[in-house]
């Protein structure tokens, strides 16, 4: 059991969607919470182990990242794999100079093969071709979690790793170049009603599956982790659910409100065929997730159209930046 209770605690991404939700889950934990006062460039490795060396804590959630969905992997694959290994490498590095006496890194569920079996257990690494859309982000993903292994085994650190399945939630990315399905698709419907436009188009065939967890359920398994677990090999995060594009598409099309046609555009590509996670490993520990999909959706849109009222364009109701550096 890591306590957390009066410890100090450093959310790396906390103005992204994830690091809000760890922050907002670690309220009630008796712990403080550690930011830098002004915006740190976690590629900046000497700006990064200044300010850790500066800033000693008990406990790290790696969630800074550059993410985004298909368009944005295949568009810049090289900023996908050189800005995530820098940031993984800088923190991770500077956590075990610094002497923090744990650090959660968080993966992604494109580290497993295209084509791995279904669900996926975490023992599925390593063991065929990447999917190409995201192969490099995937990279770089991978790295971070041998790192978390490869620290552990030489220097004793208490570095473990965590890897969610397909997220949403509120501070989701909305822009459409460079935002993941649902948030894309929830845009989408909501200015198709708007508009009063009779067909919404959607990426790919419909028939790709994919399993969703919200964010708030993430970080409370995060936190989970942190105080219950610490071993060499990562865990999977996820519903153990799934649902097709298609289906999704409808889902969030009710939810908006948008009464018109999908047309789904078989010429863009659909990803990787069928992404489910094997949760058996965390659900073994002792967690599960909470939130049905739907009552999530709903949520979530209620966020959104509150936050694009508010700024006036529903493209900036995300995150900041797809770059989460502090």
């Amino acid at each position: 059991m890591f306590d957390l209770h009066g410890k100090k605690v450093w959310v790396a991404g906390a103005s992204g969607m994830v690091g809000r939700a760890i922050v907002r889950r670690l309220a009630g934990e008796g712990c403080s919470i550690v930011s830098p006062e002004h915006r740190i460039d976690l590629r900046d490795q000497a700006a990064t182990f200044a300010w850790m060396a500066a800033n000693p804590v008990d406990l790290i959630f790696l969630a800074a990242a550059k993410v985004g969905g298909i368009a944005a992997n295949m568009a810049a694959p090289a900023a996908f794999l050189y800005d995530n290994l820098a940031i993984e490498t800088n923190v991770i590095e500077g956590a075990r100079r610094a002497g923090a006496a744990k650090l959660v890194f968080l993966g992604s569920s494109c580290i497993f093969p295209k084509l791995a079996s279904q669900p996926m257990p975490e023992s599925a690494l390593l063991t065929g071709p990447l999917e190409p859309t995201n192969q490099y982000y995937a990279i770089a993903k991978i790295a971070g979690l041998k790192l978390c292994e490869a620290y552990r085994k030489q220097y004793g650190c208490d570095f473990i790793a965590a890897q969610p399945t397909n997220l949403y939630g509120p501070f989701d990315n909305f822009d459409l170049e460079s935002s993941h399905v649902l948030p894309a698709l929830m845009r989408k419907a909501h200015e198709a009603k708007i508009a009063g436009a009779d067909t919404l188009s959607v990426w790919g065939s419909g028939t790709s599956l994919r399993e969703f967890l919200h964010v708030d359920d993430l970080a409370d398994a995060l936190i989970f982790l942190a105080q219950h677990y610490s071993d060499d090999g990562f865990v999977n995060i996820g519903t153990g659910d799934e649902v097709s594009i298609g289906d999704l598409a409808h889902l969030v099309a009710q939810t908006v409100g948008f009464e018109g046609r999908l047309a789904f555009d078989a010429t863009r590509p659909d990803g990787t065929p069928r992404k489910l996670v094997d949760t058996r490993k965390l659900t073994a520990l002792g967690w599960s997730a909470s939130v049905p999909l739907a009552t999530g959706i709903a949520s979530v849109y209620r966020w959104f159209v509150d936050h694009a009222d508010g700024v006036g364009s529903p493209a900036s109701a995300g995150a900041p930046s797809p770059l989460q550096r502090n």
